[in-house]
């Protein structure tokens, strides 16, 4: 079993910089990717990025590619989402996934934090 928590959503302006912050712990954290999405209000959730864990390779949606960067620390079983030159469309509830094998549903999700940009 992996739990899930995020960490560091909040209320920022139109422009401005978020870092989010997924810790796993549970079973020793081996899965094969890990991965942010999000949810606005209304609206179905979506991919924002994935990492795969062991060898770092990144994937992004078209809509945050340029501006999130994700990011991951094996040694502290972390990842991260910094979110740069935020934008009010940005609003959403991000939650990190993780995918303990390749071409599997995301099986783990966390609880959710949220962001909010105000213009």
């Amino acid at each position: 079993q992996v739990q899930l928590v995020e960490s560091g959503g909040g209320l920022v302006q139109a422009g401005g910089s978020l870092r989010l912050s997924c810790a796993a712990s549970g079973r020793t954290f081996s899965s094969y990717a890990m991965g942010w999405f999000r949810q606005a209000p209304g609206k179905e959730r979506e991919f924002a990025a994935a990492i795969t864990w062991s060898s770092g390779r990144t994937s992004y949606a078209d809509s945050v590619k340029g501006r999130f960067t994700i990011s991951r620390d094996k040694a502290k079983n972390t990842g991260y989402l910094q979110m740069n030159s935020l934008k009010p469309e940005d609003t959403a509830v991000y939650y990190c996934a993780a995918q303990v094998r390749a071409g599997n549903p995301y099986e783990y999700w966390g609880q959710g934090t949220q962001v909010t940009v105000s213009s």
